[in-house]
């Protein structure tokens, strides 16, 4: 399958390497990705002289649209170099968490796998470029897996979480799995040992 624009297609394994670049209001602006329940959402930023000013998060907005308001934490994390990989986690229930992610500085290939067994869309992937200049930002729904590789050297990433941790409920997915397919835009240059040992979906290592 050839990278397609966002939504062109939806078939066991989706996928884009570039997010569109929508024009409008100030207001956070929220597109359906392929996968039910997940959204790419634009800041749309003010620019002049001084620089520019985005909205990255606004209660209302978001209630509004049906999504999560009440994240309890937020993490930042840094990739040294280009290639690094993290990923992919959840949380499964009675701590399954929601997560409002973007890139800070530099590039990063952002994929989400839904892992809820229910779902239309189980097992079907979607993976966007999220990057201090574009102005997006991911919403993972409860269910999904979620992991990113570096595109650039130190880019730097931001993400809100609606639950704890809590290491009970932790669950994770291999990132090369066969049944899933992501194709990831570079060789992948570093990996935990953490995250190379997620099982894949069948239960095999």
């Amino acid at each position: 399958m050839t990278a397609m624009s966002l939504g062109a297609y939806l078939g066991r394994r989706t996928d884009t390497t570039r997010a569109p670049q929508p024009a409008g209001s100030r207001k956070l602006i929220v597109m359906p990705t392929a996968l039910e329940g997940a959204y790419l959402i634009h800041r749309d930023p003010f620019r002049d002289a001084r620089g520019s000013f985005s909205r990255a998060f606004c209660a209302r907005e978001f209630a509004e649209a049906g999504l999560e308001t009440n994240f309890v934490q937020n993490n930042v994390a840094s990739s040294a170099s280009a290639g690094a990989m993290r990923g992919l986690h959840y949380q499964r229930q009675p701590h399954a968490e929601v997560k409002l992610v973007r890139c800070l500085k530099g590039a990063v290939f952002d994929v989400i796998v839904d892992m809820r067994p229910q779902s239309d869309t189980y097992l079907r992937w979607f993976g966007a470029e999220l990057s201090e200049d574009n102005g997006f930002m991911l919403y993972v729904p409860q269910g999904f897996a979620h992991g990113y590789q570096a595109l650039t050297d130190g880019a730097t990433f931001f993400y809100m979480v609606s639950a704890f941790y809590a290491p009970e409920s932790e669950a994770g997915v291999r990132y090369d799995d066969p049944a899933i397919g992501i194709r990831w835009p570079l060789p992948i240059a570093d990996i935990s040992d953490k995250d190379l040992k997620w099982p894949a979906v069948d239960g095999s290592c």
